[in-house]
């Protein structure tokens, strides 16, 4: 691994450890084992170190939501939801410096534009994985929306209270009964 690549570690520990505003380039360099010079040539400044470690982080924790998709032949809806929620919750437990920085990434978000731009498409890249959530034949991109903009709310609750967060088959029931709920007359668009 260079230099570059030590250092984009570095600051994703630090990000998940402390966080963006309390994230010094001393503890970067102590965390990476470099020097200031190493982070001014490869980054030009710590904002942008911090930055560049956030855009990767949101990817990978993208990349965690799709792998997060079962399989295709699952039959059972219901299974393939609860498989979903499962794999992601266990996801934010065993990978919970990437959450963690993942939502850093969120706020930090509101002041930098490239930032915006950057988590921008990785939301639409999540929600259209997630619209294929139960297949070819039922991809909506309404749905996509709704599992992205649920997620949201999960990861949330799990990173702050992890003992009382909803469970797999907590959000699956609720889904359920929400959907009884809902008849097609209650359905207006836009």
């Amino acid at each position: 691994m260079g230099t570059r690549e030590v250092l984009l570690a570095a600051a994703k520990q630090c990000l998940a450890e402390r966080g963006y505003a309390r994230t010094t380039v001393r503890d970067i360099v102590t965390a990476s084992g470099t020097n200031l010079a190493a982070i001014n040539y490869h980054f030009g400044t710590r904002d942008k170190l911090l930055n560049q470690a956030m855009m990767e982080s949101s990817a990978d924790a993208v990349q965690q939501i799709l792998d997060s998709l079962p399989a295709h032949d699952a039959a059972d809806p219901t299974a393939r939801l609860l498989d979903f929620f499962q794999q992601l919750i266990t996801s934010f437990s065993e990978q919970h410096a990437l959450w963690t920085a993942n939502a850093e990434c969120l706020t930090q978000a509101l002041h930098s534009p490239e930032l915006r731009a950057e988590l921008g498409s990785g939301q639409q890249q999540a929600r259209a994985g997630l619209a294929d959530l139960f297949g070819p034949g039922v991809a909506d991109p309404q749905l996509g929306a709704v599992l992205q903009t649920m997620l949201g709310g999960l990861l949330n609750q799990h990173l702050v209270d992890p003992e009382h967060a909803p469970t797999a088959t907590d959000i699956t029931a609720g889904l359920r009964t929400l959907a009884t709920l809902l008849s097609p007359a209650d359905q207006r668009p836009g």
